[in-house]
């Protein structure tokens, strides 16, 4: 006998659809993330000083912008014996290279001396607005001031800063004054490698970083090697663009857009020599930086309203790069002086306290204490 047939189901089955699969979710930078004061091995006493005086801010009669309206001081006076020295370009329109060359003129001639007379009274300028920070409670114990900026990799600024220290000496204040220990464009971005979480950088070689200034804007890798050395002293910048955004004027948007397009770039390159960057993007700013990642002030240098509260960077920046890698990226803000000074944290560990002062659009500052 055969066996009956089995019947066959009325209902039809069918394969379970897969569901859509889910990017991963991603939060904005969170408070309290922006502008630390504390960290393992020092402590940011103070930064952003802005003292005043009868003239206005201190800090103002000592920037670049400062030394260019001195120099065209002392050009008008010899302009009233006959022609301009240095021709007829306004100072503020002539390179560090054409001032250079003027100083560094083999005869004795009547360009060189107006470059020597405006250098030596904007030392007398620069000795006398240290003289003020040093009073402050953040100063006091200074021992240690480290220039940076875009002044001091003149011969110009580099003669400024010698002649301004020898002032101080004369005046009875016992106070080293140094250059930072790698180029100058590099400290905004090398800083960044002593913020970043350090568990971002147990899988990765370099980070992300960008330092913004009243003139121009860097943006560059950095390369923590820190499997060579755990206190990051050699760390390095293995590429850097520079955008001289004060000759373009951008509105603030297209200067947001910009600097996206730096960032961009660098991770593309990054990938193509395969570099392994931590999903991590600090920013170097001038003024002072709350918790959230929002200015207080001093961003006036900047191109439009940076202290509006609809306005916020690393928000900005993270929405055009929400991921970089296979991670979640991380935006971090704090100022451009901090930053600059923590790039020198390895090589100042001989002393307690020491600050750091950037010549450049503006004049910005920072002073630390070790932690032992």
């Amino acid at each position: 006998m055969n066996p009956k047939p089995a019947k066959k189901s009325s209902k039809t089955t069918t394969k379970p659809t897969a569901k859509p699969r889910q990017p991963p979710k991603i939060d904005l930078p969170g408070p309290d993330v922006h502008g630390l004061r504390e960290l393992p091995k020092l402590q940011v006493d103070g930064y952003s000083l802005q003292l005043r005086d009868n003239e206005g801010f201190v800090g103002d009669q000592a920037s670049q912008t400062a030394f260019r309206a001195l120099l065209e001081r002392w050009r008008r006076k010899h302009r009233s014996d006959g022609t301009d020295p240095l021709g007829l370009r306004h100072s503020r329109d002539m390179s560090k290279k054409e001032l250079d060359r003027l100083l560094r003129g083999q005869k004795v001639s009547d360009a060189a001396n107006v470059m020597h007379s405006a250098i030596g009274e904007f030392a007398q300028e620069l000795a006398a607005v240290i003289q003020r920070f040093l009073h402050q409670p953040s100063w006091e114990k200074v021992e240690r001031i480290v220039v940076g900026g875009g002044f001091p990799e003149s011969e110009a600024g580099e003669r400024a800063i010698l002649e301004a220290g020898a002032i101080l000496e004369e005046m009875g204040v016992h106070v080293q004054l140094g250059r930072l220990s790698h180029e100058v464009d590099d400290g905004g971005l090398i800083g960044w490698v002593h913020l970043t979480p350090p568990e971002m950088l147990k899988k990765h070689d370099a980070i992300l970083a960008i330092d913004i200034g009243g003139t121009n804007v860097r943006c560059g890798i950095v390369k923590t090697r820190h499997r060579k050395a755990r206190d990051f002293s050699l760390a390095k910048v293995v590429r850097r663009e520079k955008w001289r955004h004060a000759d373009e004027k951008p509105s603030r948007t297209n200067f947001v857009e910009h600097v996206a397009g730096m960032l961009e770039d660098m991770v593309r390159y990054a990938e193509r020599k395969k570099i392994r960057l931590a999903p991590f993007i600090g920013i170097a700013c001038p003024g002072l930086i709350r918790k959230d990642g929002s200015i207080a002030r001093g961003a006036q240098n900047l191109p439009g309203d940076w202290e509006s509260e609809n306005f916020h960077l690393p928000s900005a920046l993270w929405r055009r790069m929400p991921m970089i890698g296979s991670g979640p990226t991380l935006v971090l803000m704090h100022n451009d002086a901090v930053v600059q000074g923590l790039s020198e944290l390895p090589f100042m560990r001989d002393v307690g306290h020491w600050a750091v002062l950037t010549i450049g659009t503006g004049l910005g500052n920072a002073s630390f204490t070790n932690r032992k």
